[in-house]
């Protein structure tokens, strides 16, 4: 089996869990994890990173258990942002902090590790961590993406996690170098847009 533990690409997979929630053009929300369908395409994009998944299809449950993983992890992100606000596309309906964490805790309990000693001639010795069976493909899942968000959370890279308040953006981004503000640069062409209009509204009103 792969190695579930947080190693590479820990950092993106719970980011980009995240940003599954995103902006739908239209000036509204858009959940990518609405339909079965969507979570075994999103699994497929991420098999490298992600335990046994090739064949993965996703049902029902597995895909509320993914979306419960989800909820948690974005209510960790927004209290990670404070005092900055979290992404306005849950900011109504976030987890309280207990029972995010007591859900990532549970979830990364659904499928029993042991560690696994690899020495090849010349290299260093690795230690990772394999799940065992028996443990369900969704259990292998949902426990995969609450191992890396819980990584993401205990490492310094949460130190650099901010919401995007540009208009119409909803994504979480990792902070890159000490000036940015915007997740990418249209969302900074647009909040300059906007501040201009602002600007020029209330100049308009003062006259």
């Amino acid at each position: 089996m792969r190695d579930i533990s947080t190693g590479q690409g820990a950092t993106a997979l719970p980011l980009d869990l995240a940003l599954t929630i995103r902006h739908d053009g239209h000036g509204g929300v858009a959940d990518d994890l609405d339909r079965p369908e969507g979570l075994t395409a999103w699994v497929r994009e991420h098999a490298e990173a992600l335990p046994d998944t090739v064949a993965f299809e996703a049902d029902a449950t597995a895909l509320a258990e993914v979306r419960e993983v989800r909820a948690a992890v974005r209510a960790l992100f927004a209290h990670a942002v404070r005092p900055g606000e979290p992404s306005p596309a849950d900011a109504h309906r976030l987890l309280p902090v207990r029972e995010a964490v007591r859900r990532l805790n549970a979830a990364a309990a659904l499928a029993p590790t042991v560690p696994v000693l690899t020495w090849d001639d010349g290299a260093t010795p690795l230690v990772r961590e394999e799940a065992r069976p028996p443990a369900a493909a969704a259990d292998l899942l949902t426990a995969a993406l609450a191992r890396a968000a819980v990584g993401f959370l205990a490492s310094e890279d949460r130190e650099r996690l901010r919401a995007c308040h540009a208009p119409r953006c909803v994504r979480y981004f990792l902070k890159d170098h000490p000036r940015q503000e915007w997740c990418k640069p249209s969302c900074g062409n647009r909040a300059r847009v906007a501040r201009h209009h602002e600007r020029h509204r209330a100049d308009v009103a003062g006259d």
